[in-house]
């Protein structure tokens, strides 16, 4: 038996397609539903295989297919994310903080502590590949510089645009006052509406989500859907490296190639 070359680069795709998505879904709800699903599909393989239950097999896969719209509706946040960052993948470039008038990581850092010190709540999104634009249009286009002072002014109560969050572009602050999507996340019940908006946004786009708390002072990071807190001595520099992540200096590369072996070198690396 020969294997064409065409056989193996198909199975290559297919291979690297199926990591991917593996990859992406892993620890989320959408990778316990395609879990579930997978189990199912393998079960009525057996049937079909190994015991020749035709009817019960085809039944199995009936089920399957309605399972398969309904993943479509029920994830439409994790879907709709996924094909977001694939568009903005190859084609589009990333915030480069270079520039005149960007803010330094650690001034952000500085002002995230400094709100953290004085338990003043604020919420504050980072765009990354996936841009924010959309949930701008319901806030209050700033286009500032990034300041200490303007930020505290921005989240002092009761001041209008107190309430809500903040977005940062290229270094700046973009707007503020912006509504975000409300994670639905079941444990989040027990946590704020910052808390849980800031866990929506991450949820929907690749944006790294700064929320502190005004009752306790205590600082969380949201990112792909998950919400970290931390408190204590460590809090400064786990902040200091959730910033640098997002605001990073060094310029992006530009071709389609170059980015695909950039995330190939960069896949196993943990946060």
């Amino acid at each position: 038996m020969t294997i064409s070359l065409s056989a193996i680069i198909q199975v290559i795709i297919l291979y690297l397609a199926i990591y991917a998505i593996l990859k992406r879904a892993k620890g989320s709800r959408f990778g316990q539903a395609l879990m579930g699903v997978g189990i199912i599909a393998a079960i009525a393989f057996a049937l079909t295989f190994f015991f020749e239950f035709e009817v019960l097999s085809r039944i199995i896969q009936s089920i399957l297919l309605y399972l398969a719209l309904s993943t479509v509706v029920i994830f439409q946040p994790e879907i709709r994310r996924s094909l977001a960052e694939l568009g903005a993948f190859g084609f589009l470039e990333r915030p480069k903080y270079n520039t005149d008038g960007s803010a330094k990581p650690e001034l952000v850092v500085q002002t995230i502590m400094a709100l953290s010190e004085m338990k003043m709540g604020a919420l504050i999104a980072f765009e990354r590949g996936i841009s924010l634009r959309s949930y701008e249009e319901e806030g209050v286009i700033i286009n500032a510089v990034f300041s200490q002072q303007l930020v505290r002014t921005i989240f002092t109560p009761p001041l209008p645009l107190h309430d809500g969050g903040v977005t940062m572009r290229n270094g700046r602050i973009a707007a503020a006052h912006c509504i975000f999507p409300v994670s639905n996340n079941p444990n989040l019940i027990a946590s704020g509406m910052r808390h849980r908006a800031a866990v929506g946004l991450s949820e929907e786009t690749d944006a790294l989500v700064i929320v502190v708390s005004e009752e306790t002072g205590g600082i969380s990071v949201a990112h792909n859907g998950k919400l970290f807190r931390y408190t204590g001595d460590q809090r400064e520099s786990s902040i200091q490296r959730w910033i640098n992540r997002a605001m990073q200096t060094e310029l992006k590369k530009s071709t389609l190639g170059e980015r695909i072996l950039d995330w190939w070198q960069n896949r196993g690396k943990n946060t």
